[in-house]
């Protein structure tokens, strides 16, 4: 018998949904490129509904409690008198989400241990101290691409709304005004302007085939370049670093994954060499870019705005600057937790965990640290390192409700 400990956001401030604003989902038969949608022996929950908060359970309790294992789920993870901390020493599998982390830090890691198994329902592991992961054995897994192009529609959706000030605009509806001329003296055309993305995996890329057709000069910097025939399908610009990229774009979207290379990454100096009234995307992790960097270019106005749905930490404290900061456009973290996208990697999960109790091996693509080591995708996109720290400013969102 296994007690597996899942970490999921609070359900809505009106109750767990009844009904729904579509009847389903549209049906996918696989992913871009090929690859199989996570595949169960069998779900217990209905596509299309709200699985990733509380009252939702990722749609695992049927599954779990019939195999005879034990499920804990809860909302309350940060800071030492929480349930997650109270939970973890008997933990043996701890499942949490990108959108709401329970950061497993090398010091909570040494409180749990029976804990064998960390899944990431999504994608983006760095809530996981994975160099601790690999210390103790622990494996580590995610739902690769589960949500991919889900944030991809959240980018293109984001760099909209920025050009074309559309939130402005909208507010202006919602006060009763018809101002014109308020709107439309910080709107532009995205069409003709260069658009680069740090990092050009399944979501970066995704993002500049959407947004080819609305005829945006395309570049990219990557770890690992995009063969020829895509940089010409697309007529793609490759750059070495983003800091040789940046410089040449108007706007620019961050699609990278969090380790110590990237941690810190857009700070005051690299965003001195952007082009003045350039706009900034972040949907990847709030930890590249430098907080008080990014709040002081916007109010400078060398950036002429920002948006993502990425923090430090998560949830956000009420006094973070990016609640307040000038021409942003922040979301909580969402991108990637439409209802769609929780249809999958609520599904991911399962697979995840069928595999881990039958004892079969996971997909490579799930796997992040696996026999003391990086593994399948985590090799690929993951630096060993600590990202995981915040635990007590999350703490600090809940005292200030």
């Amino acid at each position: 018998m296994a007690r597996v400990l899942c970490v999921l956001y609070d359900d809505p401030v009106d109750g767990y949904p009844r009904s729904y604003a579509r009847d389903g989902l549209p049906k996918l038969d696989r992913y871009p490129g090929g690859q199989t949608l996570p595949t169960p022996k069998a779900i217990d929950f209905v596509p299309g509904s709200l699985l990733g908060s509380v009252s939702g359970e990722l749609g695992l309790r049927t599954y779990l409690e019939r195999n005879g294992h034990q499920l804990v789920v809860t909302a309350d993870k940060d800071g030492p008198n929480s349930v997650f901390e109270r939970e973890l020493p008997d933990a043996d599998i701890v499942i949490s989400q990108p959108f709401w982390p329970a950061y497993l830090t090398a010091e909570r890691i040494g409180k749990a241990p029976k804990l064998k198994l960390a899944i990431t329902a999504g994608i983006g592991s760095d809530h996981v101290d994975l160099s601790a992961a690999m210390a103790n054995g622990i494996t580590v897994a995610e739902v690769t691409y589960c949500n991919s192009i889900s944030v991809a529609e959240h980018v293109v959706m984001m760099i909209l709304g920025l050009v074309r000030n559309y939130i402005p605009s909208h507010q202006w509806v919602v006060k009763g005004g018809w101002n014109i001329a308020d709107c439309v003296a910080r709107s532009y055309d995205v069409e003709g302007m260069t658009v680069g993305t740090v990092a050009a995996g399944r979501i970066g890329l995704a993002v500049l085939r959407r947004l080819a057709p609305f005829d945006m000069k395309l570049h990219y910097t990557d770890r690992h370049r995009l063969p020829e025939s895509v940089e010409r399908e697309l007529n793609l610009t490759f750059h070495a670093s983003a800091a040789d990229m940046v410089p040449h774009c108007d706007v620019v979207t961050i699609n990278a994954p969090l380790h110590p290379e990237t941690e810190n990454l857009f700070n005051a100096r690299l965003i001195s060499t952007m082009r003045r009234g350039a706009y900034l995307v972040n949907t990847a992790r709030g930890k590249i870019c430098n907080r008080d960097d990014i709040a002081a270019a916007l109010r400078s106005g060398q950036l002429a705005g920002y948006a993502g749905d990425v923090w430090f930490p998560q949830p956000a404290p009420q006094d973070h600057p990016w609640r307040t900061m000038p021409h942003h456009g922040m979301t909580p973290h969402i991108s990637g937790s439409s209802l769609s996208a929780q249809a999958r990697y609520a599904a991911g999960t399962r697979e995840i965990l069928e595999c881990w109790f039958e004892q079969r091996p996971m997909r490579e693509e799930y796997l992040i640290v696996d026999g003391g080591k990086l593994a399948g995708a985590g090799a690929h996109s993951y630096t060993a390192g600590d990202a995981t720290g915040g635990s007590g400013e999350a703490a600090a969102f809940k005292r200030s409700k």
